[in-house]
């Protein structure tokens, strides 16, 4: 895809992965619409990229609120008259342990990492078709979408249902001239791991309190991933290239690996069995 001239809407763009991200497509000459629930640091994206050139609009937008993600579509499409670029990259984490995690904090993060994702796709979708010109979504997932760890279940949870929503969208929007990849990042320089601290059990226990709500597991390791900027760039690069799965660390390949290892040992176990080795080989394939 020749992103060149293109308007692009990117959520989460304040800072992290999504300023990177508008910056990298701004220096390939596209329009850029940011959008993030932070006005002030919106405020200063804005501001950053102008300096630069870039033709940029900002609009405040909480992706967890359909009526915003629309809001927020009406003011990219009255700024810049059309859009062809969709990055729903807006996210926040947390963890947990089954019997101990609130559901205040399940339904906080599948709001913002699933439902801002679908939002993003259902209220863009008519708005990209509408001008023919086809287009382009980015959805943000993790490595946390393909690979599990203990008590981080509901980031998983979301970040495995991106992964699989946009497989299948992938396939819906083909015959429209839209495409679709999905960022799974491992560990990128964000603050990811202080996005806990806006969580509903967070904020009614003391949300100044960060040293008690922070992942402060995380914190080191986040600290030390890659620039924002590295994924940025690497993603537009497969935007370009059409590639769907976007990864940022080759060490990762490790665990992928060691997951299918598990399926397929499981699967034999499927395929060994007499009882279910006698289905009707015609029967359809799931997709």
């Amino acid at each position: 895809m020749d992103v060149t001239g293109k308007t692009v809407f990117i959520t989460g763009a304040a800072g992290g992965i999504g300023l990177a991200m508008a910056q990298s497509f701004a220096a390939r000459g596209c329009m850029i619409m940011l959008a993030d629930i932070d006005e002030a640091a919106l405020a200063e994206a804005q501001e950053n990229l102008k300096s630069k050139g870039a033709d940029v609009g900002t609009v405040v937008c909480d992706v967890a609120d359909e009526q915003a993600v629309r809001r927020a579509a009406d003011a990219t499409i009255a700024r810049f008259g059309k859009v062809h670029i969709v990055v729903n990259n807006a996210g926040v984490g947390t963890g947990g342990r089954a019997g101990e995690t609130s559901l205040d904090d399940w339904r906080w993060i599948v709001d913002i990492n699933l439902m801002g994702v679908v939002y993003g796709v259902e209220i863009f979708t008519p708005l990209i078709k509408a001008h023919g010109e086809g287009g382009y979504f980015v959805n943000t997932a993790s490595m946390a979408g393909h690979v599990a760890s203990p008590a981080m279940a509901p980031y998983h949870a979301t970040k495995f249902a991106v992964v699989g929503y946009s497989e299948s969208l992938r396939e819906d929007l083909a015959k429209d001239g839209i495409g679709i990849s999905v960022l799974c990042p491992a560990w990128v320089r964000t603050h990811i791991y202080k996005s806990h601290l806006n969580s509903p059990t967070a904020m009614a226990v003391n949300p100044a309190d960060e040293a008690a709500a922070d992942f402060s597991v995380m914190k080191d390791v986040v600290e030390s991933g890659i620039a924002p900027e590295l994924a940025a760039d690497w993603t537009v690069e497969c935007v370009e290239a059409d590639r769907f799965y976007v990864f940022t660390h080759p060490s990762m390949l490790q665990y992928i690996d060691m997951r299918y290892d598990q399926i397929r040992a499981d699967y034999a176990a499927c395929a060994a069995d007499e009882r279910l080795a006698a289905e009707p080989e015609s029967m359809p394939i799931p997709r």
